[in-house]
């Protein structure tokens, strides 16, 4: 019985290696940027800045092949006048991925949240749903293929997509009215560029992952491209828009900005702030 390993190629791997740099770059650029912001105004700074710090990371692991398992099944060629065939196949998964996703999707679905004025109930339970999204395809990418288990977690991916995009997209465009005709305007634009984005997402993995119709080298390619428009490019017309329009800006003080003061103590669910008690001095 033959044994088919479906592995990354030559032009997979220099696809790793070229977004690997993108998001190296990026990663500067942001940085950069950022420290010519003050710090109560540079939350979007900061989370494009990891978003693509934590990519590069991803993809300098999976182009220098530490982050990747063979994920193996029997298959069965089936012929009119002869036996069938059986053979193994195993192909190439690459789990760093699903870790990038794991982190960089959450700030990213975070951004979107700010920028539409979400409350923090609605943004946690949109991250939370992003977060199903992402284990379910690693669950299904690592179960057996063609199976109910597999299109199962597929399911319960597209199940969370549908969360998703009712937490950011129809309520966010609601909360989103109050912020001004720019914000509004500049958040249905970014919304539906990033909802696009990630409704292909899952296509490509229901051909790669979940078919294997695709090649390694394919898939890689496929990837590369959706996680280059959804992290740098999403990135930086965020950072230009925060540049451009002042409505969006998120500014926040407090420990953010202003470290623990020797001064004064945070207190929880006050708005003032209470001076620092001093010990009462032991009994004799």
């Amino acid at each position: 019985m033959s044994t088919t390993y479906q592995v990354v190629g030559r032009d997979g791997m220099r696809a790793l290696w070229i977004v690997f740099g993108i998001m190296v770059i990026a990663s500067a650029v942001f940085a950069l940027r950022s420290s010519t912001i003050i710090i109560s105004r540079r939350l979007y700074h900061v989370i494009t800045t990891l978003t693509t710090i934590i990519s590069a990371l991803s993809y300098f692991a999976m182009a220098s092949g530490h982050a990747a398992a063979f994920i193996c099944q029997m298959i069965r060629e089936g012929h009119k006048h002869v036996p069938d065939i059986h053979r193994h196949v195993c192909r190439e998964v690459f789990w760093a991925r699903f870790v990038d996703w794991s982190l960089s999707t959450p700030l990213l679905l975070l951004e979107l949240c700010l920028l539409a004025g979400i409350d923090g109930a609605h943004t946690l339970m949109a991250i939370v749903a992003v977060l199903i999204i992402v284990l379910s395809g690693l669950f299904a990418a690592f179960g057996r293929d063609n199976t109910a288990q597999t299109w199962g977690w597929f399911a319960i991916a597209c199940v969370s997509y549908l969360l998703v995009i009712w937490y950011v997209a129809v309520y966010g465009s609601k909360t989103v009215d109050a912020r001004g005709a720019k914000v509004t305007k500049l958040f249905s634009s970014m919304v539906t560029f990033i909802l696009i984005l990630w409704t292909i997402y899952p296509i490509v993995w229901g051909i790669a992952d979940g078919a294997k119709k695709i090649s390694v080298d394919s898939a890689i390619i496929a990837y590369a491209v959706l996680d280059v428009l959804t992290k740098p490019v999403f990135g930086a017309w965020l950072l230009i828009a925060h540049h451009q329009i002042p409505e969006i800006n998120v500014e926040v003080g407090g420990y953010w900005s202003e470290g623990l003061s020797s001064e004064r103590i945070i207190r929880i669910g006050d708005n003032e702030e209470a001076p620092l008690r001093q010990p009462s001095p032991l009994p004799v």
